[in-house]
């Protein structure tokens, strides 16, 4: 028997056991309508069921069951409508207004709930003028004395006007405003009540722009201050704002929002839970956000470190890290390539190198051996220093998946980084007797179609090139193991796609990434991955010393120079730019090159690589440089990674306040890879910006790539760092992974123990908690098979 049903024409049947549970008797007005967007229950027609049938259903556990999920699913179904309603429906908004919302990104009443204040201000004291503080917000009356408009004497022009009570006086000002309007509007005798920061200089205090009400003859400012309750009396919300919308405007919209709408929102996450974290559910927390209570301190509101904000953070990092969770058990449960290890071709490259491999090396391809040889799918990242042989490790993995007759997958971000991969690999498969092929985006046509025949008819064992390795045309006979390098430049949509070049074999991923990912940024990024730690440089490595030199002191870097070569090693010069712009001052490489070999370095051998070159052209530069035919090398970024020339000991970077600090020490790490002493020097002219220091210092400081990796997220934040919408770095509305560290990893365990305890969340409290990570990370994450 149903206890609900919802008919074509909107009204609702129900039962009267359930009547009894919402609280209401036959005969109470009940139905289901769509009231300017919102969903109400309005009148009630009683379902034809008599006692024994209810009774019977009742005992039937089944029946409760399907009732019970019948009322889950209604009361998602009403809530869904709600916070769904477009923000023209909301009272008091209408169809202008709506669209300065939508410009902020506030469409629908569940954007409006999570467009969280800024800033908060402290409005609860009236002060007297003389009581007012410097460096705070504060809310003060007075009468106006004068109002003009002023000149400086650098002719800048702003609006003046001196108010003042019984205690003293205060001056407020206003540039960039109208003066028709202002003097209009600004009237000796009048009284108002002002809030704004308070700024001290000398004897005299200002405030900036303040907010202003103005008071009716004979009208106190406390009965104003009474009469408000949205702006005044309390802390109030600070909200980022587009031309014309006012703070004022925006709280009376979202004190109606929060009022009206907050209780739809569903609490999903258990109560046990929140309260052993010492969290607040969804309804509490966004409640307290937007209206806080008197309770609360304003810099904890400022800081976004109040109880409300690390509840509704956790919810979001717990829904993310549900999802990896979700995404990483679903590749486990997948049937992979079992392979073998033989060793026909990893015992003759260990015999090949020069070297032994490191114990950090040895552990990881360990690592990846055992799960090259599990029945399911690998899904590993790999993350490595400068110069830790994770190129090395990948080919090891490489030629098992090649002794096992399957195809490998490079791909690289760049087209100079896959060519440097090619021409490292392509010498030791060549002696092992390994195909390998290039594929690049730049490729011309014959050449390029030569080689894609070559991997679909899978004579090329090893294919290695950019994102074009992943385009439709490529078809692999079969392919068992795909490597991303550089991972944080590529998508989470790139890794699959290339994934799904197995043609029904799931082929292995291996992830790796030359530059260090903060821990935090790792669960968030990469939480579907297992993880290895390259952690140990080859012997034999010497720390670099590093050193920021001034323009002016460029000489003593070019006798650097001399000095080293003179010594029979050899140097890199580093620019931004190719050519000269009109635009910049930045030196360009081969304007540069040229006046070093005419006006510097006569008497040395000079050679210039930038990426606008042949890859031809670069081969032999590069291979020049090694061979020691040239002393100094002058080049753009292109030498950022893969160059190892252990040889050279000076790396000097030109404008380095330019360059990112991740960027910074990929250069610095292409010295430093022999056993004499190497040398990085940041050139730069001198007028730097607080993050241009910032960079430079961290790079003096350490040589630590985590360590620069952190600094590097602190300075940028996440978005810049990654390079948000090539990353696949989710859009957390509140959360902050820098700020929230230890929330993120507090969610990442709860969710992962959840799903220990039910895999598939097919579980009656889990089944709402399923629904909501579709509807929130379903796409993006590509969770549909748990639908």
């Amino acid at each position: 028997m149903t206890i609900l049903n919802l008919s074509a024409a909107g009204e609702l049947t129900i039962s009267a056991e359930f009547l009894k549970r919402l609280g209401l008797k036959p005969g109470d007005a009940v139905s289901l309508e769509d009231m300017a967007g919102e969903l109400v229950l309005r009148k009630v027609k009683i379902a034809s069921c008599d006692a024994p049938a209810l009774a019977q259903t009742t005992a039937c556990p089944a029946c409760r069951d399907d009732q019970e999920a019948e009322r889950e699913q209604l009361a998602d179904a009403i809530a869904r409508k709600n916070l769904d309603t477009t923000m023209q429906f909301v009272k008091g908004v209408g169809p202008k207004l709506s669209e300065l919302l939508a410009k902020r990104g506030v469409v629908r009443v569940e954007d409006a709930l999570y467009f969280l204040p800024h800033r908060y201000e402290d409005r609860r004291e009236l002060r007297p003028i003389m009581s007012l503080r410097p460096g705070l917000c504060e809310v003060f009356s007075g009468v106006v004395r004068s109002a003009e408009m002023v000149s400086t004497k650098g002719g800048r022009r702003f609006f003046e006007a001196v108010v003042a009570d019984d205690s003293a006086s205060v001056v407020l000002k206003w540039f960039n405003c109208n003066p028709t309007f202002m003097k209009r509007v600004w009237k000796v005798g009048k009284t108002a009540l002002l809030t704004g920061e308070v700024s001290q200089f000398g004897s005299q205090r200002e405030v900036h722009h303040p907010d202003v009400e103005w008071l009716e003859q004979g009208q106190n400012a406390r009965d104003l201050l009474t009469a408000d309750p949205v702006n005044f009396g309390r802390i109030v919300p600070v909200y980022p704002l587009t031309e014309g919308l006012s703070q004022k405007i925006m709280r009376k919209v979202m004190r109606e929002v929060v009022e009206r709408f907050v209780p739809y929102v569903r609490e999903l996450i258990p109560d046990t839970l929140l309260e052993q974290l010492q969290l607040h559910g969804l309804r509490q927390s966004l409640q307290n956000i937007h209206l806080p209570p008197a309770t609360e301190k304003l810099d904890e509101l400022n800081e976004g470190r109040t109880a409300a904000h690390r509840s509704i953070a956790f919810d979001e990092f717990f829904f993310w890290e549900l999802g990896l969770a979700l995404k990483k058990r679903g590749v486990t449960l997948e049937e992979g390539i079992s392979f073998q290890v033989k060793h026909r071709y990893t015992k003759p490259l260990a015999k090949l190198l020069p070297f032994e491999l490191t114990g950090a090396q040895r552990r990881v391809l360990a690592e990846i051996k055992i799960d090259m040889m599990s029945p399911h799918p690998m899904h590993r990242l790999v993350q490595g220093d400068v110069g830790s042989g994770k190129t090395l490790v990948a080919l090891m993995a490489a030629l098992i998946a090649v002794e096992n007759e399957y195809q490998v997958a490079i791909m690289a971000p760049t087209e100079i980084l896959a060519e440097q991969h090619w021409h490292t690999i392509h010498r030791w498969c060549t002696e092992l007797g390994v195909a390998t092929v290039l594929i690049t985006a730049g490729m011309k046509g014959r050449e390029k179609a030569e080689s894609m025949a070559r991997v679909a008819d899978g004579t090329a064992r090893i294919v290695i090139g950019t994102h074009a390795v992943i385009q439709d045309k490529v078809k692999f006979a079969r392919l068992g193991l795909g490597i991303i390098d550089e991972q944080h430049r590529f998508g989470v949509l790139q890794r699959g796609i290339l994934k799904k070049k197995g043609k029904g074999i799931n082929p292995d991923i291996l992830v790796m990434t030359a530059t260090p990912i903060p821990r935090t940024l790792a669960m968030t990024l990469f939480g579907d991955l297992s993880l290895s730690v390259i952690d140990e440089l080859p012997p034999g490595r010497t720390p670099v010393e590093t050193t920021i030199v001034f323009e002016s002191h460029r000489a003593r870097v070019y006798a650097r120079i001399r000095d080293e070569v003179r010594k029979g090693r050899q140097a890199y010069l580093v620019y931004p730019l190719v050519e000269e712009s009109e635009k910049s001052d930045l030196k360009a490489a081969a304007m540069m090159a040229e006046h070093l070999g005419r006006d510097v370095f006569p008497d040395l051998r000079i050679g210039l690589l930038h990426g606008r070159m042949t890859p031809q052209e670069k081969e032999d530069v590069m291979g020049s440089f090694k061979a020691g035919e040239l002393d100094v090398l002058v080049s753009t970024t292109v030498i950022e990674v893969g160059i190892d020339v252990p040889n050279a000991t000076v790396m000097v970077i030109e404008h380095a306040e330019r360059f990112g600090l991740s960027q910074l020490h990929q250069l610095r790490g292409r010295v430093g890879r022999g056993a004499a002493r190497s040398h990085c020097i940041l050139l730069t002219a001198g007028r730097l910006t607080e993050d241009g220091e910032k960079r430079l210092r961290v790079m003096e400081s350490t040589g630590d790539g985590f360590r620069i990796a952190e600094a590097d997220l602190e300075i940028r934040g996440p978005g810049d760092f990654l390079g948000t919408r090539q990353s696949g770095m989710p859009d957390f509305r509140v959360a902050n992974i820098l700020r929230d560290g230890a929330l993120l990893e507090q969610a990442r365990q709860v969710a992962f123990g959840l799903l220990d305890r039910d895999p598939e969340l097919q579980s009656k409290e889990n089944i709402p908690l399923r629904s909501e990570l579709l509807r929130r990370w379903g796409q993006r994450l590509e969770l549909a098979a748990i639908g």
